[in-house]
């Protein structure tokens, strides 16, 4: 039973204030696009989440309304309503309206808080045309509306009630916003994740324009979150959970390892889905592979030499932390910098492992066996790799034969087009920059990484060029600093075969080169569809829909219309225009919103198992483009 601490006016400190949200938003949100809108739900759902981690709310409901709307309401304390001294007004209103005002900052109120970096609430007011705050404490309700971050009236009291909670609903500013209106598998997904974060808390999200409902309930937490992540997998053990507090840190840890070569690892600090790792992780891989080379020590006659890449593959794994006062750092300040979290880490993982292993022999035998195998394949990929190394250095230096590199020589102004086919190549060559756009062509079937191993991935003739003209390698001598070009675009066919292509690479840079994927240097080529031409105005049309809304546009008396099959169908003139010009060209930016959603993704659509492939084709059908 969580002991219930006051949580009152006087518990709001102020940081700062709101002024400059509406002049720069994405500083505060990310970006003014379908990120940064759906940013906002999630500020609204951390201060839910929040009261869910003081032990004070056990519901947390998502409703997106028919005017666009979204509504965001739990049953925990409800905010206070009390005046604060220094600002003399409602709690409430100074959490609406003044940046980095809220309970999370009195440890009194929140031991630990999922909010990042604290912008809370209102940020969403401030970039909401209207928000309409219900508050549920102490016997009554009580009411506030904001009109662009600035209150209409005082907080005023509305009803009787003997239930608590929070209740917050807004429109988006569509003038600072790009775009419009919130999707449901975007909330869903981050829903979802949070509620296998916060075992026993119930998270719901409805659309009320489509009548589409989840509810969200995991009493096992981590147990499920991983069992549902190796669902495509083919698992050969049950999930091993790993829990313990200990000075005032919380750790929670699920494993299980299943018969594919990649792992999968994802961490997790107060709800925070920590990207870039930090030292929870680093003190779970450490104590990992002691317990492992340890057991093997113990346990077996081979003397096998292991490294912390062995015994993670596959591993699928995720790693929740909660901390009082964490430290953020790295790129995307998604990455844990607490010194103390790893050895704290490092030893409940190895004392819990340890316990496993002795209590379950048969299961820790597989788990073994699987690890021996990749420490061959490891050798056996090294070995490819000198094979690798020796052949390009009798080539051409170390680069491949049909790289048509550029002139500038500084990574972050170069890019490289990957292109499916000679024949686009070559009007790729012709057609781009040559001083920082190179050209590396692409033939015959690319090889499907899930289902093989990284010997098979170094000796394939088919991605050995890719990881050559990169010059970052893969795997373990994997170095960002290396590579060659900031900018790697997949330019492949706008038909059902380009599209494998694409899918193929991705996987390929997502298991084998994560980093890159993170970091923002992968992007996918929008070659278009169709040439519109009437008299002197030249369209082109990247989808069907587009090419319905222009004829509906132009008319159909003197049009003339060349629907392009392939790349190669271009001339350069036309691929520079649309595709390699830098003022005009279309394509699409990979990233990673959701590793956990993505990995699920790629092992659906790329690995051995055949009915969740199957499930995932039939789900989806309807949303899918038939080009025929």
């Amino acid at each position: 039973m969580v002991e219930k601490t006051s949580y009152t006016a006087d518990n709001i400190q102020i940081l700062e204030g709101l002024e400059a949200v509406r002049k720069r938003p994405a500083m505060y949100i990310g970006d003014i696009g379908i990120r940064g809108y759906h940013h906002l739900v999630y500020e609204a759902v951390d201060n839910a989440i929040d009261e869910a981690l003081a032990g004070h709310c056990n519901n947390i409901q998502v409703t997106l309304n028919e005017n666009g709307s979204v509504t965001v309401e739990d049953d925990g304390r409800g905010i206070p309503v009390g005046i604060h001294k220094k600002y003399n007004k409602s709690a409430v209103e100074v959490v609406m309206t003044i940046l980095h005002a809220g309970g999370k900052f009195d440890k009194d109120t929140y031991q630990v808080s999922g909010g990042l970096h604290g912008v809370g609430i209102s940020v969403a007011n401030a970039l909401s045309t209207w928000l309409e705050v219900e508050v549920k404490r102490e016997g009554k309700k009580y009411f506030q509306r904001y009109e662009i971050g600035k209150p209409l009236e005082d907080l005023k009291e509305v009803d009787k009630t003997e239930e608590t909670g929070t209740r917050v609903t807004f429109l988006p500013d569509h003038e600072v916003f790009t775009h419009k209106g919130f999707e449901f598998e975007i909330l869903a997904t981050r829903l979802k994740e949070l509620a296998y974060l916060n075992k026993g808390v119930k998270v719901s999200i409805q659309d009320l324009k489509t009548n589409r409902k989840d509810d969200y309930h995991f009493p096992e937490g981590l147990k499920r979150f991983v069992s549902d992540l190796n669902s495509s997998k083919n698992p050969f053990h049950d999930v091993i959970e790993i829990e313990k507090k200990q000075d005032s840190i919380e750790v929670s840890i699920g494993l299980q390892y299943n018969t594919t070569y990649n792992d999968n690892v994802f961490s997790f600090v107060n709800t925070i889905n920590t990207i870039e790792g930090g030292t929870h992780l680093v003190g779970f891989q450490t104590a990992l592979l002691r317990s492992i080379s340890n057991y093997i020590k113990k346990n077996n006659n081979d003397k096998i030499s292991l490294t912390g890449e062995d015994t993670r593959e596959g591993l699928t794994a995720v790693i929740s932390v909660k901390v009082p006062e964490p430290q953020f750092e790295g790129q995307t300040k998604t990455k844990l910098g607490n010194s103390e979290v790893k050895g704290l880490v490092g030893a409940i993982v190895y004392e819990k492992l340890n316990t496993y292993f002795e209590e379950n022999p048969a299961n820790a035998k597989l788990i073994i066996t699987k690890i021996s195998d990749a420490a061959k394949a490891r050798e056996a990929a090294r070995k490819a790799r000198e094979l690798t190394r020796r052949k390009s250095a009798l080539e051409s230096g170390s680069l491949p034969g049909k790289l048509a590199d550029c002139q500038e020589r500084d990574p972050s102004k170069c890019e490289v087009y990957l292109v499916e086919g000679d024949s686009a190549a070559g009007t790729a060559i012709g057609a781009r920059d040559r001083k920082v756009q190179a050209i590396l062509p692409l033939w015959g079937k690319m090889l499907n990484v899930e289902k093989a191993r990284v010997d098979k991935v170094f000796g394939n003739d088919k991605l050995q060029p890719v990881i050559l003209a990169l010059g970052c390698s893969i795997g373990d001598e994997f170095n960002v600093e290396k590579l060659r070009y900031h900018r790697i675009v997949i330019m492949a066919d706008a038909d059902v075969d380009g599209h494998h292509i694409a899918t193929l690479l991705l996987t390929f840079f997502y298991r084998y080169m994560k980093e890159l994927v993170v970091r923002g240097h992968i992007y996918i080529a929008m070659p278009p569809l169709f040439k519109i031409t009437k008299g002197k105005q030249v369209n082109y049309v990247y989808n069907d829909k587009e090419y319905d809304e222009l004829i509906k546009e132009l008319g159909k008396d003197g049009i003339n219309v060349q629907r392009y099959k392939g790349l190669g169908e271009m001339n350069a003139d036309q691929l520079w225009e649309t595709t390699l010009d830098p003022e005009n060209r279309y394509m699409k930016k990979v990233n990673i919103e959701d590793a956990a959603a993505a990995d699920k993704m790629f092992s659906v659509l790329m690995g051995e198992e055949v009915e969740p492939r199957r499930e995932f084709i039939m789900r989806h059908a309807k949303e899918a483009e038939l080009d025929v």
